[in-house]
């Protein structure tokens, strides 16, 4: 029974913990777990080191404010960082529907008629912007306004 409770009190606490929260965070991402588990890891560490000194040892309260010193530096740091220097996404318009037809040339399906009409686009039909013109012509989307379509008459 006081094995279990040494090895509770000692560094494999922190050491299993660590590992156990760097192995979440791979089945549940959400860049926070990482964190914690590095500063269970570097308490375990503190841990060994401070049983190696001569009278050492680290009483579990000090082991707990430990942890919790180190995941606030951790965290921090890490948004810090994250927010100095973000990560580019491979598609910026993943989700910018209007922004990923910028640029492309639709078919005017119902003519622009004082600044506003419908155009086909792929599958899709639009409601349009832009200066008049006549069922059939072509325009170039130029950018958006919502769900409507900022256009300008292909030359």
């Amino acid at each position: 029974m006081s094995d279990l409770l040494e090895m509770l009190n000692g560094h494999w606490l922190w050491l299993t913990l660590g590992l156990v929260l760097a192995g979440l965070e791979m089945i549940v991402p959400g860049v926070y777990l990482i964190w914690l588990a590095l500063a269970a890891i570097v308490t375990g560490v503190l841990v060994i080191i401070a049983d190696m000194l001569p009278g050492g040892g680290l009483p579990m309260p000090a082991q707990v404010i430990s942890f919790a010193l180190m995941s606030l530096v951790f965290l921090f740091s890490a948004r810090r960082w994250l927010r100095d220097s973000p990560i580019p996404a491979a598609d910026p318009m993943l989700n910018d529907r209007t922004g990923q037809l910028i640029g492309q040339t639709a078919q005017v399906s119902q003519a622009i008629d004082h600044g506003s009409g419908r155009a086909k686009l792929g599958d899709s039909e639009w409601q349009v912007r832009g200066p008049d013109a006549a069922a059939g012509s072509y325009v170039r989307v130029t950018g958006a306004d919502g769900q409507t379509l900022l256009v300008e008459p292909v030359a």
